[in-house]
């Protein structure tokens, strides 16, 4: 495909999406573009049959079949945050603008002011996590209703940004500066909170459901996994927050999550991938890369797939970290893998998308638009 790609490609209802200046649609079994958005879309989210997307000041929706507008609505600033779910888009307006608009038709069901000025990025904006809206500014998390906007509790979690939290069975879990706390996610009170020595740069990772794991794999008790900026790993008990292990890795800049699956831990740090035992925080092993890691290595199949800023996308197995395949690309690679249906996409700056047979790292024919 002939276009400078920049984002992580989103793999939905057989069809892939590939952000760039534009969102392109792909066939996700033969390549051929189905359609692609007429304006720029500096943030997308794709969900419930639909393709939302800003081109600063205006939120417009598409059709994820054909490409159709559905409707598009101008607002009074940039937006720099979009998150979609339950027939709802939820946005971030620069200048502390939190809106949630209807995704059928864009009307607004409400707003709200007062959110967080600074490091406005999409990792940082309102998320919207179940039937609520989560979003923070002077120093409390607030948790909103997802149609009404009324604010159902507010935590304390001073200056520190918090990260897009996480819910699970009715707890919510979330990382802001040095803390990981654990909430009721109706109420707000505090289960449980774990202090690190040092900032924690990482969105909470949980274990996979039961029904998820891996056969004959036994866990005493469900883990949420959390990295510092200095690459130590914590593997703390998501019941209690007591700590299970720690691994140590190397510094990191991003703020990837741990990976998680089939009982390994995953963490990238500088150009290595690190993997763990889930259960006693065994090092596994270690893979590097010749670049820094980029983006998250994304598992499926017994395989991990690791995209480097070397060029090329690097896949391992996942039970010993031993290479067993890799594609050289001509530009640097651009977000993390997606593996899907026995197949890995990624995407380049060489202007364009790979789609390639996971066991084989065979390249699967496209139909160039």
């Amino acid at each position: 495909m002939s276009n400078d790609v920049w984002g992580t490609p989103v793999v939905a209802d057989g069809t892939l999406f590939v952000s760039s200046f534009e969102v392109h649609a792909l066939d996700i079994a033969t390549g051929q573009r189905r359609f692609k958005t007429r304006d720029v879309a500096w943030a997308t989210a794709v969900c419930d049959g639909r393709v939302h997307a800003a081109d600063g000041p205006h939120l417009y929706t598409l059709d994820a079949a054909d490409g159709t507008e559905r409707w598009r609505r101008t607002l009074d600033g940039w937006i720099y945050s979009l998150d979609g779910a339950a027939g709802a888009v939820c946005v971030g307006v620069r200048g502390g603008g939190v809106q949630v608009r209807s995704a059928a038709d864009g009307t607004e069901l409400w707003r709200a002011a007062g959110a967080q000025q600074d490091y406005e990025t999409p990792q940082s904006g309102p998320a919207l996590v179940g039937d609520s809206v989560y979003y923070y500014g002077g120093g409390l998390l607030r948790a909103a209703d997802l149609r009404t906007g009324r604010v159902r509790w507010t935590v304390a979690v001073g200056e520190d940004v918090p990260a897009r939290p996480v819910e699970r069975d009715g707890t919510l879990y979330v990382t802001a500066g040095t803390r990981v706390m654990a909430l009721d996610a109706a109420t707000g009170a505090e289960r449980w909170r774990f202090e690190a020595p040092v900032v924690l740069f990482t969105p909470p990772a949980l274990d996979p459901d039961t029904a998820g794991h891996a056969p004959g794999l036994t866990r005493t008790a469900p883990g949420v996994y959390v990295a510092d900026y200095l690459g130590t790993l914590y593997a703390l008990d998501a019941t209690t927050g007591r700590p299970r292990w720690r691994g140590r890795t190397a510094s990191r800049q991003g703020a990837e999550p741990v990976v998680v699956a089939d009982g390994s831990v995953l963490l990238a740090s500088g150009e290595t991938v690190f993997a763990f035992d889930a259960a006693d925080g065994r090092e596994l092993w270690r893979y590097g890369a010749r670049g820094e890691v980029v983006g998250s290595p994304a598992v499926a199949g017994g395989l991990v797939h690791i995209g480097s800023r070397d060029r090329s996308l690097h896949t391992v197995d996942l039970a010993t970290g031993r290479l067993r395949w890799e594609l050289g690309t001509k530009g640097e690679l651009t977000g993390s893998p997606v593996a899907v249906d026995g197949r890995v996409f990624v995407g380049s700056k060489d202007r364009c998308v790979y789609a390639l047979d996971s066991v084989y790292g065979t390249a699967i024919p496209d139909d160039p638009q």
